[in-house]
């Protein structure tokens, strides 16, 4: 069982135009306070970054945000949060949030949120974190990107197990029982290596003659 003390939430800083979209996250927010999990966000008051934030406040519940100081004025920085981080960079955002996070959980969201949780997931599928990650999948909105992962696969640029490698749930009880029964079962990543001599790196058993020039 995975001990979560804190999640990090990736979602849009605009609303969306499904209702349910805002019902979700202030769903999750009350769940994270009820629980006392944490939340780590991106320190924005505005869409649902503000909504999830607003609804943990309101259930006595703690908020970490981290935002750079480009964005500040850009995603109005919520100053009402338990704590908020100000960072030089998108990357050193991104570095705090990992540090500070159990695991991740993407909510409906933009380009900037596909970004986060494939960075987050590719981690995970090369073994530099073991954290659960989850798609909050609200009336259906990551159907589309759970499909093309599974053409991925069938057109061999990743592995089936690493389907297996993002849990995908409808409602926050369900979406966080399983993530904290997730073990991840790490893969090979690559596909028909060649033949060589075989070292083991990590997780996975490597062939040193695929990887070499010439």
């Amino acid at each position: 069982m995975n001990n979560i003390q804190s999640i990090c939430i990736f979602c849009g800083s605009n609303f969306g135009n499904d209702p349910e979209y805002r019902r979700a996250a202030r769903d999750l927010g009350k769940f994270l306070a009820d629980r006392g999990i944490s939340l780590v966000y991106g320190g924005g008051k505005a869409g649902l970054m503000g909504e999830i934030a607003d609804a943990v406040l309101r259930n006595q519940g703690r908020v970490i945000g981290i935002i750079p100081e480009f964005l500040r004025k850009k995603e109005l920085a919520h100053e009402g949060i338990s704590e908020l981080f100000i960072t030089d960079t998108m990357h050193a955002r991104k570095a705090k949030m990992h540090e500070l996070a159990d695991g991740y959980i993407a909510l409906p969201g933009g380009y900037g949120t596909y970004e986060e949780i494939f960075e987050a997931l590719s981690w995970l599928q090369i073994g530099m974190h073991k954290k659960p990650i989850g798609l909050f999948n609200v009336n259906g909105f990551f159907d589309p990107l759970i499909r093309m992962l599974e053409h991925t696969v069938e057109k061999g640029f990743a592995k089936p197990e690493n389907l297996e490698l993002l849990i995908t749930a409808g409602d926050a009880a369900t979406l966080f029982r399983r993530m904290e029964r997730f073990e991840p079962r790490l893969v090979h990543k690559w596909h028909d290596p060649g033949k060589g001599e075989l070292r083991q790196i990590g997780p996975w058993t490597w062939n040193v003659a695929a990887f070499s020039p010439g």
